[in-house]
């Protein structure tokens, strides 16, 4: 499901579509970790891709003017060169997950710790980086919403 949906996000005719096919895309991943039982991964993954980023995405593709949302999403003349550099990044990354020696792991994680070692980690050790990533954030959403309603000049 996942790479179908990535490929549907790539070759779509219609850009809405496309941006529907990346919110299936990010959930198809979620599924993934949720394989890897990494459920606390999964949980972000989809409300933070999955709900929001795509969902935005969407909306700003929706709230874009376009004569004809058909052909929204044209061809591009490179994409023959962009399939041969595709598949050959596959082929060395199929090589790679070939040539390694992949070992079972010994013992089970408990969800429950490994998630209360990260926040133990981000609200103890790392709090500053942590609060400054979010404070870099706001001030990155003021200055966006500056920029697009036009801030009046003095």
């Amino acid at each position: 499901m996942t790479i179908l949906s990535a490929a549907g996000v790539v070759f779509l005719k219609d850009i809405v579509h496309s941006a529907l096919m990346l919110a299936l895309s990010f959930i198809g991943v979620a599924g993934l970790y949720v394989l890897l039982n990494a459920d606390f991964l999964a949980a972000v993954q989809i409300l933070v891709y999955g709900g929001a980023v795509a969902i935005l995405i969407a909306f700003g593709v929706m709230l874009t003017r376009r004569r004809n949302m058909k052909e929204s999403n044209p061809n591009n003349r490179w994409v023959i060169y962009a399939s041969f550099v595709s598949a050959a990044f596959f082929a060395i990354c199929g090589w790679a997950l070939m040539g390694t020696d992949f070992k079972p792991v010994g013992q089970q994680v408990n969800p429950e710790a490994a998630v209360e070692g990260l926040a133990s980690l981000l609200l103890g050790d790392y709090v500053v980086a942590f609060e400054s990533a979010a404070v870099l954030l706001l001030v990155a959403l003021v200055g966006a919403i500056i920029l697009a309603k036009g801030a009046k000049e003095a």
